[in-house]
């Protein structure tokens, strides 16, 4: 980690802009994460930042969430159960592109003399504006300003706008606005992707060997200016259509002509430009994709989508964006005062959420959002663990949208628990579709957790919303479910022992698969199991005619409640006396460990340079996995057991995903590591803003977007919601002056204010809540601020945990450190 006080970014290429990502050169170096970054999107839809002219390119990029494709699965050697079916999103027919000519000379940035350029990410109006002063090959300066977005208020619309004037002389001007299928990895010119490069990386997207996007219908009508592509994809079937309407205005001399056909649709301006006159390319597009209905059909929605936005007026969508964004700022913002890089950074971040999630509706939350295609567009327990407090605290609806989701994959998951001999639901691994789309079991399907970290997040939204329409319809059916699963799935040893068991799995860390009694999944397992039973008879007292419709639709019987009570107080929870931790599987202090101080740096990440066998021999980790159970499950430890297990795992986890930082920032402060939560929230709030792993160029790491909110909110602002209770224990850094953050607690939006020696709370919207600081309840009511004296932020401890290697195990053996092949 670099240290306090490090500036991850080029302050002369991107200054401090509180409210915005502003590029003042460009790079092709970065060209990938930049695209990244300036990517905008609305949970639908989303455009990769790809300069308008369509070169240089990393990776193209239009994607539509949960728009797939199927391909069959290869196992080199094949065996019952294993995933069948891959899903890969599927890089939607490119609208971005307006080409510009003056004097027939094409706009090509990378060789274009540039006497200004500014490109700007505005999180409060949700447009990324480009300026450049051109000064073309014949020594003309032209002034060439554009416009994108993609609308928060209409789901299936992106507007563009794309200004020319010539400054000082006439000149001939040509501007061609096309959308391009770019699917098959080559764009127009037959130039490779720059993203499609050698070597291997879990990471990235596979890559389709056959044609992916059939043509079913392309049109175009050069009197409204209006052109549409169609298409169905080979396999899934699923099906897609895109128009595109254009309105020119200027005061020069033009004509226009328009060209369609399989693969593309092209409107073409030719304007005899004079100086000073400006030219202003209007282009307001519309996607629309299914399951199913045929894409004659989606272009007929596009039709209507367009039609009512030109009703509207360019003016009105751009209007209603900020609206939008100003709403999304007033329930999400967290302010640090005396922290521009801070405060720019993280309000980027939030950002991007809400481009992930807004208008996911009847989707999941992609691990990459509609920024990339990495991880091939799939969802994963990221959602649920590291994005839905976000949204559950801040915008409850899009977290019932998301949690609807999952149960719509419900059924899916019904049988894919049957398919692993279990009984109730396994959620997979990864998916699209609701088919497990993990290849790779043994980090993948042996994550059985997913089912307690779905059910969590259902919990956490339960307890912050009282929405008990959707728990009695939909919500309690999840958590009968995976509760069924994990009876079935564990054991009691034995009448003696009596405690019990869950074998076979995986826990967060994928460095170490498929063990014994893994502690995350056993404590996450065990608040699953409680919570259904909770859930069950809690239904039962308050309404019994709803509860025997419950017991009907999912055959539910009393003994069945018992088990899962009985199963949750047994549950084994490792815990070594000797070295006074909880072990993460039953075996695992049995290992060295690798010793990362002197591995080399072309060795990191490890996943990238190690088979996978030699990783789980040792005691190392890929991410937080006991750190992660001690911050979800704080109330199941003492603060002497979080302090022992988080000084024993820190030194031992590599960071080589970026699921971890956050949580290693947020039990850094709760035990008292004050300036090592600060390094490692800086290294979470730069995952993507600096390409910290070098792989922001596959898309936005939309987990840690949401664990950053969650290191501000529950790290340093010391938030809590164990079982509904909700508390505050801040651990303000040194360094910063307060911390503001809101919450959405019961329909009450409180606004939160933690200073050195006090907490502030009001009521921003509502009538009251009520929190625990530090052990005493408030109950803060609208018009009555409260303010709460701090006997300072809690413990404080010096430099950082010790390393584990020479420590002695109880069989008196000692633990070394080793880099294996050296």
């Amino acid at each position: 980690m670099a240290p306090l006080g490090h500036d991850f970014l080029d302050r002369t290429r991107y200054p401090i802009d509180e409210w915005a990502l502003v590029e003042k050169h460009i790079d092709n170096d970065d060209l990938g994460t930049t695209e990244t970054l300036f990517s905008v999107g609305n949970g639908y839809l989303g455009l990769r930042g790809n300069v308008e002219e369509g070169r240089d390119s990393f990776s193209h990029g239009t994607f539509v969430n949960g728009f797939h494709e199927t391909w069959p699965i290869q196992h080199a050697e094949e065996a019952f159960g294993f995933a069948r079916v891959g899903q890969t999103i599927v890089n939607a027919p490119d609208a971005k592109v307006i080409r510009l000519y003056v004097d027939d000379e094409p706009l090509l940035l990378p060789i274009a003399d540039l006497l200004e350029y500014e490109r700007r990410l505005d999180f409060r109006s949700g447009v990324m504006s480009r300026d450049i002063l051109w000064r073309t090959p014949g020594g003309k300066r032209v002034r060439v300003r554009s416009r994108r977005m993609v609308s928060f208020t209409q789901r299936h619309l992106a507007v563009l706008t794309f200004e020319v004037t010539m400054l000082d002389d006439h000149a001939p001007v040509a501007i061609s606005s096309q959308i391009l299928n770019r699917q098959d990895g080559e764009d127009e010119y037959h130039v490779r992707s720059a993203a499609m490069g050698e070597g291997v990386d879990p990471r990235k997207a596979g890559q389709m060997r056959h044609r992916v996007l059939k043509p079913q219908s392309h049109w175009g009508n050069v009197a409204d200016g209006r052109v549409a592509l169609g298409y169905q994809c080979s396999e899934s079937g699923m099906t897609i259509a895109v128009a595109a309407d254009h309105h020119l205005e200027t005061e020069n001399n033009y004509s226009k002509r328009i060209q369609t056909d399989d693969d593309l649709a092209k409107m073409t301006y030719r304007i005899d430009a004079e100086p000073g006159k400006p030219i202003v390319l209007t282009k307001m597009v519309s996607y629309h994709t299914s399951r199913g209905v045929p894409s004659r059909e989606l272009l007929d929605r596009c039709r209507r989508t367009l039609d009512r936005a030109h009703a509207e007026g360019l003016e009105k969508q751009f209007e209603d964006q900020r609206a939008w964004l100003d709403g999304f700022w007033a329930r999400s913002d967290v302010e640090i005062p005396g922290q521009p890089d801070v405060q720019q950074a993280t309000r980027w971040n939030l950002f991007q959420i809400a481009q992930a999630s807004a208008r996911a509706e009847g989707t999941g939350i992609a691990a990459k959002g509609v920024t990339g295609s990495g991880y091939g567009g799939h969802y994963f327990w990221d959602t649920e663990i590291y994005v839905l407090p976000f949204l559950t605290y801040t915008t409850p609806r899009a977290a019932r949208n998301a949690l609807r989701f999952r149960y719509t994959l419900l059924d899916a998951a019904r049988q894919r628990a049957k398919q692993m001999a279990q009984q109730g639901a396994l959620f997979p691994w990864r998916t699209i579709n609701g088919e497990e789309a993990s290849a790779y079991y043994a980090a993948g399907t042996a994550q059985y957790h997913i089912d307690a970290d779905v059910s969590y997040a259902l919990s956490q939204y339960l307890a912050a919303t009282g929405d008990n329409d959707f728990l009695e319809r939909e919500g309690i059916d999840i958590l009968v479910e995976t509760a069924r699963m994990w009876v079935d799935l564990g054991f009691w040893r034995n009448e003696e022992d009596g405690t019990f068991h869950i074998h076979g799995v995986t826990g967060p860390d994928e460095y170490t698969t498929v063990v014994n009694d893994n502690l995350f999944t056993n404590v996450m397992a065990r608040f699953n199991l409680r919570r259904a039973v909770s859930a069950v008879r809690t239904l039962a007292e308050r309404d019994g005619a709803e509860y025997e419709r419950v017991v009907k639709r999912l055959d539910l019987d009393a003994s069945e409640v018992e088990d899962w009570e009985r199963a949750a107080a047994d549950m084994a929870i490792p815990y070594d006396e000797h070295l006074g931790v909880h072990p993460q599987d039953e075996h695992f202090l049995e290992r060295e460990v690798w010793d990362l101080a002197n591995t080399p740096l072309d060795k990191r990440p490890l996943l990238l340079n190690y088979h996978p066998l030699v990783i789980y021999r040792f005691q190392v980790l890929k991410q937080a996995d006991v750190v992660l159970a001690l911050f979800l499950q704080g109330e199941q430890f003492t603060a002497e057991e979080k302090r022992a297990d988080f000084e024993y795992y820190d030194p031992i986890t590599t960071g080589d995903s970026t699921l971890s930082a956050v949580v290693q920032s947020i039990m850094a402060a709760e035990v008292g590591y004050h300036d090592l939560a600060l390094r490692y929230f800086r290294a979470a709030l730069y995952v993507d803003l600096a390409d910290r792993h070098h792989n922001t160029a596959d898309g936005v790491h939309v987990a840690s977007t949401g664990g950053v909110w969650s290191a501000l909110v529950s790290g340093f602002g010391g938030f809590r919601d164990h079982g509904g209770v909700f508390s505050i224990d801040p651990r303000l850094p040194e360094s910063w002056e307060s911390l503001t953050y809101r919450l959405t607690l019961l329909g009450s939006r409180v606004r939160v204010t933690v200073f050195p020696d006090r907490v502030d709370m009001a009521i921003e919207q509502g009538d009251e809540a009520t929190l625990h600081v530090r052990g005493e309840k408030v109950t803060v009511l609208a018009g009555e601020p409260v303010s709460v004296p701090l006997d300072g932020q809690g413990p404080r401890l010096e430099g950082e945990p010790a390393p584990v290697p020479g420590r002695r195990r109880a069989d008196g053996t000692i633990i070394a450190a080793i880099v294996p092949g050296t």
